[in-house]
C-alpha cells in the first residue's frame, strides 16, 4: 500500500487493524530492533488519542511517530475528533510540509467506524475489507487475519491477536508481545 521507499525503510515491527461485528482492533508487537539487534522487547506502539476514542499505531521511526502522534491529536482536536477530517490534513501537512517530509513512518488510525492508513507520502487510505497492517510482518499478520476472518466466527481482539503470533512466528523483526486496543 505504501510506497516502495518507504516500505524498504519502515519494516521493523507489525501493526494490524481489523473491523468486525462492529467492533476496531488494533495490535501491535514490542520489538524494537537497531539493526539487526533486538534493543527492546516490551515497546508501546500504540497510542489512545482524542479521549480513547481513536487509537494510532506506528512503524518506522519511534521519534518521528511521536512527533506524528503530537500532530494527529492536534488536528483530531482541530477537527473536534472527526478521524477522517483530522487525517487528511496530517496527510496534506506531512506531503507539503518541509521538515515532515522528512519523517520516517506510517500510521494506521481508527475510530470505531474507520480504519486508515496515513503516510508521507501522501496516502490516505482506507481498506474494503476492515483489515490493515504495516511492517515487516505486515503481510504475514494480514494473510492470517483474512483466513481468520473468513474461516472463523472469532472477535476482531482475538483475530488480532491470532494473527498477530502468526506474524510473530514468521518475521524476525516481530516478536509475541502484543499490545492490543479495541474500541
Amino acid at each position: 500500500m505504501a510506497h516502495p521507499d518507504v516500505r524498504e525503510r519502515v519494516r521493523a515491527t507489525t501493526v494490524l487493524a481489523i473491523r468486525r461485528d462492529g467492533k476496531t482492533a488494533i495490535a501491535a508487537d514490542g520489538q524494537v530492533t537497531l539493526g539487526d539487534t533486538v534493543v527492546k522487547q516490551g515497546a508501546r506502539k500504540l497510542r489512545r488519542l482524542s479521549d480513547g476514542k481513536v487509537v494510532a499505531g506506528f512503524a518506522g521511526s519511534t521519534a518521528d511517530a511521536q512527533a506524528l502522534f503530537v500532530r494527529f491529536e492536534a488536528k483530531l482536536q482541530e477537527f473536534r475528533g472527526n478521524l477522517e477530517r483530522a487525517a487528511v490534513e496530517l496527510a496534506k501537512d506531512w506531503r507539503t510540509d518541509r521538515a515532515l517530509r522528512r519523517l520516517d513512518a506510517l500510521l494506521v488510525v481508527a475510530d470505531k467506524d474507520h480504519i486508515l492508513l496515513v503516510s508521507g507520502n501522501g496516502d490516505l487510505i482506507e481498506p474494503d475489507d476492515g483489515l490493515l497492517a504495516i511492517g515487516s510482518g505486515g503481510p504475514f499478520a494480514l494473510a492470517a487475519a483474512r483466513a481468520l476472518v473468513q474461516h472463523t466466527t472469532l472477535s476482531a481482539s482475538s483475530i488480532a491477536e491470532e494473527a498477530m503470533r502468526v506474524a510473530a512466528g514468521i518475521c524476525v523483526y516481530t516478536n509475541d508481545r502484543i499490545l492490543l486496543e479495541e474500541l
